[in-house]
C-alpha cells in the first residue's frame, strides 16, 4: 500500500481506463445489468467508475487513503478499505470479481485467490495480469533494463493459473491481449510506440516499476533514451515498431468460470 500512497498522488492523470480493457472485462464477465461485482485494487476507480457506467453496481477495494481520495463519486460504485487477502465483504456478496494490473502487488496471492472465491456467487473473476516471460523483449527494457529483472520476480502465468484453479475450484482460461498502439492507461509496457512518453515524470509517476526501481538508473535510462531520440538512433534501430498497431508484450486476461 505505501507505494501507492507514494506514487498515487497523481495517478487518475494517466491511468485513463482504456475502453478495449473495459469492453473486454464485461464480455467476459457476461452479467445483466445491475449485477454487483467486486473490484480488488481498484486504485483510483478509473475502472470502477467505466464498468459502472456500463450498468453493473461495483464494491471498490483499494488500501491506499490517496488512492481513494481521487475517486470520482458515482452513484453505483460504493467503496471499502482493504486488502485483497482480507474482503470486508460477506460470504458469496457479489455476482463477479475483477482486477485490473494489480495482482502482482497482493502479499499473500493464495489468500486472495480464496477471498474472491469466498466473495462470489456463481459468476466469473477476470483478472488482467502479465508475464513478462511471454514477451518479446522490446526496445523499452534496453533503456530500463530493471523493468524486465523487475518483472521476472512475478508469478509466470501458469503458476498464477494453478493457484486460482486450486483456491477458486473454477475452469481458468488465459486470453492474450495484444497492446493497441494508443492505450489511455498508461502502465508500465503501453507506451511501446511511444517512446517520447517515457521522458514525462508524471508518466513514470504512475508506473510501479519506476517508482520502485532506483532513480539513479531511471534517470540514466531517461537521459540516453532522450539523447537517441533526439539524435534518431532511435528511430534508427526500433523504428521498425512504428509499422505495428499491436504487440504482445505478456499481458494476458485471466478468466475464471465454473464448470457448466
Amino acid at each position: 500500500m505505501s507505494i501507492y500512497n507514494y506514487i498515487g498522488k497523481q495517478y487518475f492523470q494517466t491511468r485513463v481506463p482504456d475502453i478495449r480493457i473495459v469492453n473486454t472485462i464485461i464480455n467476459l464477465l457476461n452479467l445483466p445489468k445491475g449485477s454487483v461485482i467486486a473490484d480488488i485494487g481498484a486504485g483510483t476507480g478509473g475502472y470502477s467508475v467505466a464498468l459502472a457506467n456500463q450498468g453493473l453496481f461495483v464494491y471498490a477495494v483499494e488500501p491506499s487513503i490517496v488512492m481513494r481520495m481521487q475517486a470520482v463519486v458515482h452513484q453505483q460504485v460504493e467503496w471499502f478499505t482493504g486488502y485483497a487477502e482480507n474482503l470486508a465483504l460477506p460470504d458469496r456478496s457479489v455476482d463477479g470479481v475483477v482486477s485490473i494490473l494489480a495482482i502482482h502487488h497482493f502479499s499473500h496471492l493464495e489468500k486472495s485467490f480464496q477471498e474472491m472465491h469466498r466473495v462470489i456467487r456463481d459468476g466469473t473473476i477476470v483478472l488482467l495480469t502479465f508475464d513478462i516471460r511471454l514477451a518479446q523483449k522490446i526496445w523499452l527494457y534496453d533503456y530500463f533494463p530493471f523493468l524486465w529483472e523487475d518483472a521476472l520476480r512475478f508469478l509466470s502465468l501458469d503458476e498464477q493459473i494453478n493457484l486460482l484453479q486450486k483456491n477458486t475450484k473454477r475452469r481458468v482460461e488465459a486470453i492474450p491481449f495484444l497492446l493497441p498502439h494508443d492505450l489511455s492507461d498508461l502502465f508500465a509496457a503501453a507506451a511501446w510506440r511511444r517512446p517520447e512518453l517515457y521522458l514525462q515524470a508524471e508518466v513514470r509517476a504512475g508506473i510501479s516499476s519506476f517508482a520502485l526501481a532506483n532513480q539513479d538508473l531511471v534517470e540514466q535510462g531517461v537521459n540516453v533514451l532522450a539523447a537517441d531520440l533526439s539524435s534518431g538512433e532511435w528511430n534508427k534501430k526500433y523504428g521498425e515498431i512504428q509499422k505495428l498497431k499491436e504487440i504482445d508484450i505478456g499481458y494476458r486476461f485471466i478468466c475464471a468460470t465454473l464448470e457448466q
